[in-house]
């Protein structure tokens, strides 16, 4: 159809006695309400007078009540879900939009987004665009604001926790050890992980640590955790609190006792005759060199290596024959290494890391005498004639273990070398980096803790393996003053292995702290 230039005459929009058939346009009618020509549509109407007619946006509420938790600084997404949303993030315009999800189901949704309002106004503003098909095909598109009023409201986590009866399940993680170098890489884990995120409470005691859920099962999820983690076993039991007869709805409150093996790094033991068999013919006296997933063992005559699971240890069990507290200083008088030495049959892996050597030591407590030990140990990549050594003493020990009276005396070293000795106070002043810690409530706990807790750093520097599954951050203010002189050889941990610190200073932005303006 040809269209012409429409008319400059100007037309009443009151009626329609005074437009003439000459001032239409070709190709166009005349609105059924004003009388304005206008292009053909299904409706007969111009777009001011089908507004005045049919309103699209009826139904959909204008304002919208949202609730939110002041303690954890969650939005309730209905029926029972609380979620974390940032102001104007993607999570909390998903939120919004379906409290009008409902009210929306015979319009189409165009366009959505927030308008500006401040943080502290207790209120939302979102724009809708909204399409519908009205008056015999016509589609009319809206757009309209919808307030949403944020009010408080306590969740169940946070309630439970200020009425004091705010747990339903507890995992109890327990070591019968002196030491705590499993607990301070467990934690590492945990915090790797984030599993601390869904504990109400976490609560160090004597021999272990509680952590307090708000569900079942997130305590289960922390139990398999810990049983891919460390070597332990686990048992279950429940308590009834109520009873609904009605509905027949029973509250328990659980408890998961989870215990990990009483061996720890560092740790000398002694296998059954059958488990040393089993292993590949291994001596029966073993140093623990890492805990992980299993126990990590060395047989410090023969360099041999083998790993014990959970289920292996429980079913022969073994104890530690000493604790760090008993570790005596040493000092190299000769070393030689041993090259090519040749195993029995049926012998199983050695390890590469390490290298086989005779050492003669004496302590440094007895330096004034003349007595001097001969022993076999793993460590001889690492000691020099001079050096110092950590170790335990078998000779002049008395120890209480089945498997240790057992022996034949003569196959008992002396003594048994652990781990090189460097200047403590030295590693200390160069250490740049950190490790983050759990908050957790401390009950009853010995001052011995900070010497076990800078133990298992210095674990860390000498262990690669071990830190591979640790987050090591950075410490930005300690910076390291040291001279050439005073580098010892004690190993370090580089630049490349750790991570910077993440801060975020507003809590309420996250995401999406940059607003949207109309």
């Amino acid at each position: 159809a040809e269209y012409t230039a429409v008319s400059t005459q100007r037309v009443c929009c009151c009626c329609l006695f005074c437009q003439t058939p000459q001032d239409t346009p070709q190709g166009a009618i005349l609105c059924c309400t004003c009388g304005i020509p206008i292009p053909p549509n299904p409706a007969n109407m111009c777009v001011a007078c089908l507004r005045t007619q049919v309103d699209i946006s009826e139904g959909i509420p204008k304002q919208v009540t949202v609730h939110f938790c002041k303690q954890c600084e969650r939005y309730l997404q209905p029926p029972a879900t609380w979620m974390q949303c940032a102001l104007e993030s993607r999570e909390l315009l998903a939120l919004c939009l379906k409290k009008l999800k409902s009210s929306m189901t015979k319009v189409r949704l165009i366009d959505a987004g927030f308008l500006w309002t401040e943080p502290h106004s207790k209120r939302i503003k979102m724009k809708l665009t909204i399409q519908k098909e009205v008056m015999n095909g016509a589609i009319l598109q809206q757009v309209f604001v919808v307030e949403f009023v944020v009010q408080y409201q306590m969740c169940d986590d946070c309630h439970r926790v200020e009425a004091k009866d705010f747990w339903k399940a507890v995992v109890q993680v327990r070591q019968k050890t002196v030491h705590k170098k499993t607990f301070y890489y467990l934690e590492q884990l945990i915090l790797k992980h984030k599993l601390h995120q869904n504990a109400l409470n976490i609560k160090e005691i004597h021999e272990g640590i509680d952590f307090y859920y708000g569900s079942k099962q997130h305590a289960q999820k922390m139990v398999d955790f810990l049983q891919c983690t460390v070597p332990c076993r686990s048992k279950t039991s429940q308590r009834l609190i109520s009873h609904d007869i009605h509905s027949n709805t029973y509250n328990y409150k659980s408890t998961f006792s989870v215990e990990i093996v009483p061996v720890c790094k560092d740790n000398v033991v002694c296998l059954s005759p059958r488990l040393a068999q089993s292993l590949g013919n291994m001596g029966q006296v073993c140093v623990c060199v890492r805990v992980t997933s299993t126990i990590h063992l060395i047989d410090p005559r023969t360099l041999q290596i083998a790993e014990v699971d959970g289920n292996t240890y429980w079913r022969n069990p073994f104890s530690s024959l000493c604790n760090p507290r008993q570790l005596e200083e040493f000092i190299v008088m000769d070393i030689d290494i041993i090259r090519d030495q040749k195993l029995g049959a049926g012998a199983g892996m050695r390890s590469n890391k390490h290298t086989l050597a005779d050492v003669w030591v004496q302590k440094t407590s007895e330096m004034d005498t003349s007595q001097q030990y001969h022993c076999r140990t793993f460590l001889g990549h690492l000691l020099n004639i001079g050096d110092l050594v950590m170790g335990f003493d078998f000779a002049n020990s008395n120890i209480n273990d089945e498997f240790l009276n057992q022996m034949n005396p003569h196959h008992v070293p002396d003594v048994v070398l652990i781990k090189k000795s460097y200047d403590r106070s030295r590693r200390v002043k160069r250490r740049n980096w950190k490790l983050q810690e759990m908050a957790r409530d401390r009950e009853g706990m010995d001052t011995d803790d900070e010497r076990q807790y800078q133990d298992f750093l210095e674990d860390l520097e000498e262990d690669e393996a071990l830190r591979k599954n640790v987050n090591i951050y950075r410490d930005a203010s300690k910076i390291p003053v040291e001279s050439d002189t005073d580098d010892d050889g004690a190993p370090r941990i580089s630049l490349m292995e750790m991570l910077e610190e993440l801060s975020l200073n507003d809590a309420t932005g996250g995401e999406g702290a940059d607003m949207m303006t109309d």
